[in-house]
């Protein structure tokens, strides 16, 4: 009886092994998995994007290292929108389309007499390599955070829709701490910018997209002179502003303006569109797997 009894203690949980088990089964959940990524992409973006020379782009590999990880080992799946074949001419693609976006905005704003640019003189080289490694490692880590991890887990619990719905509001939200935000930039940002990339993304499903759209849409405006989301950081051209904060975007930025808003909108809706026609857009029933 001894032995029995000894047997089947062996064989049986343990309170630590019980414990284990349960918190394997949060980790591997869709929520579990997106805390967890975003906690591990969130901290590298923290240590690093303000880093010196290369170091935001350093740490931007990092992050995409702890993604496919957490993909991985947690989510149980392969991470096709992070793959290397093709990732250039997506990332080209999207950069077009971000570079785009900008340009035609503030073309269209300084039409309305809202902008005018001036050289600020400073040194070409320095300021393109500062704001290439600034804004590639912002764009990075905060796609993989955004697109990759929250769209795709919250797609899986309520489909593509609702996730779409619900990580452009928090993209608003978030930027609410930025110098300048009020309730008309949180909800021009998730318009704009959580809306328009998450349509971005369901549609192309290529992280490598998305990225280069923030790549060159954040450089662009700071090139330009242009405020980035409340910040002013060194650019090749200083530009002065006239008229209504509606047309210019004040001290904010370009991204509270009217005219990108609008753009986007046009931009989001074929890229929806597209998405559906492509199978990307998951239902709610279709989303568990």
């Amino acid at each position: 009886m001894g032995t029995i009894d000894a047997a089947q203690q062996d064989r049986a949980p343990g309170p630590d092994k019980g414990r284990d088990g349960r918190l394997g089964r949060i980790l591997r959940s869709p929520l579990g998995w997106m805390l967890t990524g975003m906690a591990g992409v969130g901290l590298i973006s923290g240590l690093t994007a303000t880093g010196p020379g290369p170091v935001p782009v350093l740490g931007a590999a990092a992050a995409v290292a702890v993604y496919g990880l957490v993909m991985r080992r947690l989510a149980g799946r392969s991470t096709p929108e992070t793959a290397r074949a093709g990732a250039g001419r997506q990332a080209l693609l999207g950069g077009a389309t971000g570079l785009g976006f900008i340009l035609v905005s503030a073309s269209l704003i300084s039409a309305f007499g809202g902008y005018s640019f001036s050289w600020a003189g400073n040194g070409f080289v320095a300021v393109v390599w500062s704001a290439v490694m600034v804004q590639l490692g912002a764009a990075v880590t905060e796609e993989l955070l955004f697109r990759g991890l929250a769209l795709q887990a919250l797609e899986q619990l309520w489909g593509s829709r609702v996730a779409l719905v619900v990580t452009g509001l928090f993209f608003g939200v978030a930027h609410l701490g930025t110098p300048g935000a009020s309730v008309w930039s949180a909800i021009a940002i998730a318009l704009e910018a959580g809306v328009m990339l998450g349509a971005a993304f369901l549609w192309r499903r290529s992280i490598w997209f998305v990225v280069g759209l923030h790549f060159a849409w954040n450089t662009a405006e700071q090139l330009l002179g242009i405020p980035v989301s409340g910040h002013t950081p060194e650019g090749l051209f200083t530009v002065d502003t006239h008229g209504s904060a509606l047309l210019t975007g004040g001290d904010f930025g370009l991204e509270t303006s009217i005219v990108p808003v609008l753009i986007s909108v046009l931009l989001t809706v074929p890229m929806l569109v597209l998405a559906r026609r492509g199978g990307g857009l998951l239902p709610r029933r279709r989303a568990r797997r």
